[in-house]
């Protein structure tokens, strides 16, 4: 069976960021990297189109869940791994992907995350990100979740839901097998924290998350209190 890992990164005007996430994949004959972008009004597309032929522009506000299973379905690898724009992998990570998937005990794995900013507050809040995504064994969609692509299309892939798509395809997958965390962390941005401040957009995220996880609110309700930061 293939190895191949397929890339996967969806961008709705990323192009802050985007760059870098890109620029710094170091991409083999047997990875291949999938954008799917959204609709933007910058230059999210054009960056994109630096790196690979394979860029995609879906329907406009269907969200981040549609936009990464229309990545899925025309993924040649056999290993999907799914990065955000404003995050950027670690030295090594193909290998340690790889290395993960050949325990089939293992539905799906997830990095550790690192925030990019020397500031002492956003150690305290990456090691609870950390610790929470261990204990509850649901990563979130910054930490690079990857997965067999059999494994993907078993669980239906991500809901079409306008936030919380990442949680919930993990819940879907921790029913199927152990879901792996894995080092060297991901290097995600501070922007979120930066722009809303560290305490409230943290607080702000787990009651979010706590909401949809536990009481059952819907994701479009939730959206109302989740705000996108470009």
């Amino acid at each position: 069976m293939s190895d191949k890992i397929t890339v996967i990164v969806p961008t709705l005007n990323e192009e802050k960021t985007l760059y870098n996430t890109l620029n710094l994949l170091s991409l083999s004959d047997n990875e291949e990297l999938i954008v799917v972008d959204g609709g933007s009004s910058d230059g999210s597309v054009s960056i994109a189109r630096k790196f690979t032929d394979r860029v995609f522009v879906t329907t406009t506000g269907k969200g981040r869940g549609h936009a990464m299973n229309y990545g899925a379905q025309r993924a040649e690898g056999d290993i999907l791994l799914f990065l955000h724009a404003d995050s950027s992998l670690p030295d090594g990570a193909f290998d340690t992907v790889r290395e993960v998937m050949k325990n089939r005990r293992v539905a799906a794995g997830a990095f550790d995350i690192i925030i990019d900013h020397p500031g002492l507050r956003f150690r305290i809040i990456e090691a609870g990100a950390n610790l929470r995504s261990r204990g509850t064994s649901i990563p979130y969609g910054d930490q690079g979740i990857f997965m067999k692509k059999d494994r993907f299309h078993s669980v239906g892939g991500f809901e079409d839901l306008p936030i919380m798509e990442d949680i919930a395809i993990s819940r879907k997958l921790s029913k199927e097998g152990k879901i792996v965390f894995v080092r060297p962390p991901v290097k995600t941005s501070p922007r979120r924290w930066l722009k809303e401040g560290a305490v409230y957009t943290t607080l702000r995220d787990w009651t979010i998350a706590l909401s949809y996880s536990f009481l059952r609110i819907s994701p479009s309700v939730l959206k109302k209190y989740y705000r996108d930061v470009r």
